[in-house]
């Protein structure tokens, strides 16, 4: 059985949902890769933070956040447990972005050039952003409501927008028809521009 199975995975679930320490330490090994993939994935989604970090830091920090969920959480099943790890990576990309580009952060505020402060003539990195700070504000209102959304469509918006899988790969993961893929993820894109006032 290769690692990181499905199976495998499945089995290492039930003993950690039974309060087995060590098997959720081992889940996480064996998801490690699949977990890094997503990352890596949705990373891409947040151009403004992946100026400033890696998949790999991104995904160490969202592996605490999903082992610190576990002690709460008891996903039933692989599906569900990749879910849950996608929303920890999600959570984890939007603090880094208020991280980086709050009114503070150094996405803002760090010098291109070696000149000192702006307050000397020092060029802000923020002003030379590829993203004005509208766009940033939108693209990170896009993802706190993709967190509302309810789980039908948030899966199926998480699998298409941010693993950028084909919607027919979608419906045969889910296990759903097409065209019940197509639907949700039509209800998805319209509730998301609903909610940010037809800005996307």
């Amino acid at each position: 059985m290769p690692k990181g199975s499905d199976t495998e995975i499945q089995g290492l679930l039930e003993l950690a949902n039974r309060g087995d320490r060590e098997a959720r330490d081992r889940l996480l090994d064996h998801a490690c890769d699949r977990l890094l993939r997503l990352t890596r994935s949705m990373l891409a989604g947040f151009p403004s933070v992946h100026r400033w970090e890696t998949t790999d830091d991104v995904c160490v920090k969202a592996m605490m956040r999903l082992h610190r969920t576990l002690d709460s959480v008891k996903p039933e099943s692989v599906r569900h447990f990749f879910n849950l790890a996608g929303t920890q990576v999600r959570r984890e990309l939007l603090d880094l972005k208020k991280h980086y580009f709050g009114p503070l952060g150094l996405g803002r505020n760090h010098h291109t050039d070696e000149q000192p402060s702006d307050e000397a003539g020092g060029t802000i990195a923020g002003a030379a952003e590829p993203e004005d700070a509208d766009d940033l504000a939108r693209w990170g209102a896009l993802h706190e409501q993709v967190e509302k959304l309810p789980e039908e469509l948030r899966e199926v918006f998480n699998l298409h927008f941010y693993e950028d899988l084909p919607l027919q790969d979608v419906a045969t993961l889910l296990g759903i028809s097409l065209s019940t893929t197509k639907r949700r993820w039509q209800e998805a894109r319209i509730r998301l521009h609903d909610e940010l006032g037809g800005t996307t």
